[in-house]
């Protein structure tokens, strides 16, 4: 696995034990996927070797790891099991949701620093205002981690009165809400192509008292400060997942290729030139991607000393927005095309690359792969409307 930074005590034990856990989740990576959701033993596993609240910052408790270091150890779990890196990058949010929260309900919801939030901030959901806080309604897809969750947040749109809140210039009015697991319905829904590990059910709630206090907007952050309270973090990790498990279908290609023959021919791998060609073209890619994603984002935590990300110019604002794409297709690309050179082998189950296959194609559905994503980031540099506007730092 390669090295994206140096860094405290915290990042490179972290990282240590996530890397010395590859190897059992890849040895259970079968198991995951047919269970459609991470078995407790490995929750646990995660929890105490810190995962889950490695994005506290130091001001709240935690670790104070940079984005680049949290990155890198979601890439190290997913090189053993993409599901359990995904649901690692989606539980250990809790501490960047903690910044943009108030100490009071930090306390409350946050009583320990190894917590597991699950959710969709997509504002699917609807608030109504009432007396203290909010009656939250809705149905939210794609609650990744949702089974082993202690916490769920929820997007919806706010409503006064049975109208749509706007603000000052008209725009509709969208918040945040925290619930406990215990809070909300959850619907067996995932029986999904690929990333079947991540028990990304449906969840709901009706009529759900939120207080106040238990809401937030990524604009506002509360009682956390600095890099880590921006709009755009929550997805600045993202990348670890699909680099992960990229890195680890190539090495598995490429120890294959010892033993590989041209059945045609009986021409050796490290001879032919398809498969010279095919793995040189599958680096490539890597390369490039894996660059980009970590250049970019280490890039943006330097310029955020002292400044606020809707402070900085609107070029450095898309790079690591337009990083985060092309990285999930690049590697949807690579492992690809390690199954045609593999063959029909790659597709029977016993084949790791099967499960890649599958997980590469079913992530690159996110939004964070969408073509919304690019086109948001021409809209940032035009001054138009982007569809996606929160990861760019724009309400």
């Amino acid at each position: 696995m390669n090295a994206v930074s140096t860094g405290n005590t915290a990042h490179a034990t972290l990282l240590a034990h996530a890397r010395g856990l590859a190897a059992e989740l890849a040895a259970r990576r079968q198991e995951i996927d047919a269970a459609r959701q991470l078995p407790a033993d490995i929750v646990e596993r995660l929890r105490s070797i810190g995962v889950y609240g490695m994005c506290f910052p130091a001001e709240l408790g935690g670790p104070g790891l940079t984005s680049p270091q949290q990155m890198e150890v979601i890439e190290a779990l997913s090189y053993g099991d993409t599901a359990t890196g995904w649901c690692a990058m989606i539980g250990a949010a809790t501490g960047i949701y903690a910044g943009f929260l108030d100490a009071h309900a930090v306390a409350e919801l946050m009583p320990t620093r190894d917590l597991i939030t699950a959710g969709l901030i997509a504002p699917m959901g609807r608030a109504e205002r009432v007396t203290g806080g909010y009656r939250l309604s809705g149905r939210w897809k794609l609650g990744s981690a949702i089974t082993h969750a202690d916490l769920v947040v929820a997007g919806a749109m706010v409503f006064d009165g049975g109208e749509l809140a706007t603000t000052a210039d008209g725009a509709p009015v969208a918040r945040m809400f925290y619930m406990r697991r215990d809070q909300v319905e959850v619907i067996d829904t995932w029986d999904s192509t690929g990333m079947r590990g991540s028990g990304s059910n449906d969840y709901r709630v009706d009529a759900l008292f939120v207080p106040e206090h238990h809401s937030f907007d990524f604009f506002e952050p509360r009682s956390g400060a600095g890099k880590m309270t921006e709009p755009d973090t929550l997805a600045r990790i993202m990348p670890g997942v699909p680099l992960g498990a990229a890195r680890a279908a190539l090495d598995h290609v490429r120890d294959l290729a010892t033993d590989k023959v041209v059945p045609a021919t009986g021409e050796k791998w490290a001879d032919n030139y398809r498969a010279q060609y095919i793995l040189g073209e599958c680096e490539m890619e890597y390369v490039v991607a894996r660059a980009a994603a970590v250049e970019t984002l280490r890039v943006l935590w330097d310029a955020l000393d002292g400044h606020r990300f809707e402070e900085l110019p609107p070029d450095l604002r898309i790079q690591t927005g337009l990083a985060r794409p092309h990285v999930y297709r690049a590697c949807r690309r690579i492992v690809a095309r390690l199954c045609e050179l593999v063959g029909t082998d790659s597709v029977y189950k016993p084949s790791p690359l099967d499960i890649w296959l599958r997980d590469m194609s079913t992530m690159t559905t996110h939004l964070i792969a969408h073509d919304q994503m690019i086109q948001s980031a021409g809209a940032v540099l035009l001054g138009g409307r982007p569809e996606f506007p929160l990861v760019f730092g724009v309400r």
